[in-house]
């Protein structure tokens, strides 16, 4: 099966630099933590596949470690990676492809991340197959997101009253590509160990289960203005225009200015969220599809 982008995270992402601009990076001790889990922190030259780069928030971090990293940046939308390109960041190869067709060697990779990834593009069978085969036997996969409340799972309640007002308007443009805030991604993971009264053969996973799993709470400080850039560079929310484009904006900064009682001095407010991480590791012996 070949993954295409959505129309709307095609035209939703057309803006890469906004993007760039507007979307949060991740705290130093998360990912200190994360590439703990994934065996190659204080790994020198360790083998890293940064899948769905985007603009390369998560790129750029790996790029700057003593470890002196060998990246592979690998972003299906063209308007991200020559973004992430035209940053020339050291010993990083950017490349086209995505999470079930990688240019990358069988067996050669120490590590994947899939940073602020939608469950669309690597939470598919097919994604964890090609996924399994460019890592090395006992390689690491790791998944990270930056989680605003606005943008979190339905289940999960807001800290603010504006904040929930924020959740219900980006719910109402949901257009039900899978993401993090759907609480989907794992069934792919968990369907390695399914089985009925009719299986035969004993079950084969590629990743070990349970997955390792912890989160960190945040608070951003943002003026309202720099909120909703953020809030607009939702692929949902970037493809509006005209007076529904007008309408949301109005909506969101009505949510804010009913909470003006919660800014600091300079006006800006407590944007709430987690950094979720998550790891698992491939296990050695499963087949290995043809690719690379």
């Amino acid at each position: 099966m070949v993954f295409e982008l959505s129309n709307q995270a095609s035209q939703g992402f057309r803006n890469a630099s906004s993007y760039d601009t507007h979307r949060p990076s991740y705290p130093p001790e998360v990912v200190d933590a994360l590439l703990a889990q994934l065996q190659v922190k204080g790994v020198p030259n360790a083998r890293i596949v940064d899948l769905g780069a985007g603009t390369g928030k998560f790129t750029e971090l790996l790029a700057v470690r003593e470890e002196k990293y060998d990246v592979v940046a690998v972003e299906p939308h063209e308007e991200m990676r020559k973004a992430l390109s035209a940053k020339n960041l050291s010993a990083v190869d950017v490349v086209h492809g995505c999470a079930n067709d990688m240019p990358v060697e069988s067996q050669s990779v120490d590590a994947v991340v899939a940073a602020q990834v939608g469950s669309s593009q690597f939470a598919t069978d097919d994604a964890l197959e090609e996924i399994y085969r460019i890592l090395a036997p006992g390689g690491n996969l790791g998944m990270i997101w930056n989680v605003e409340d606005y943008n979190a799972p339905a289940s999960w309640e807001p800290t603010s009253k504006w904040e929930a007002a924020m959740k219900e308007i980006m719910w109402s443009y949901d257009d039900q590509r899978p993401r993090f805030r759907h609480d989907l991604w794992r069934n792919v993971f968990d369907k390695q160990l399914s089985s009925t009264p009719f299986t035969i053969q004993a079950a084969d996973p590629l990743f070990s289960l349970p997955l390792g799993a912890n989160s960190v709470k945040f608070i951003h400080w943002l003026h309202p203005d720099a909120i909703w850039q953020r809030f607009r560079s939702l692929s949902q929310i970037s493809v509006l225009k005209g007076d529904e484009l007008v309408g949301v904006k109005d909506r969101v900064f009505a949510a804010m200015s009913a909470s003006s009682a919660e800014a600091n001095e300079k006006g800006e407010l407590p944007l709430h969220g987690h950094v979720v991480y998550t790891w698992t590791t491939a296990v050695p012996g499963a087949p290995i599809k043809e690719g690379g």
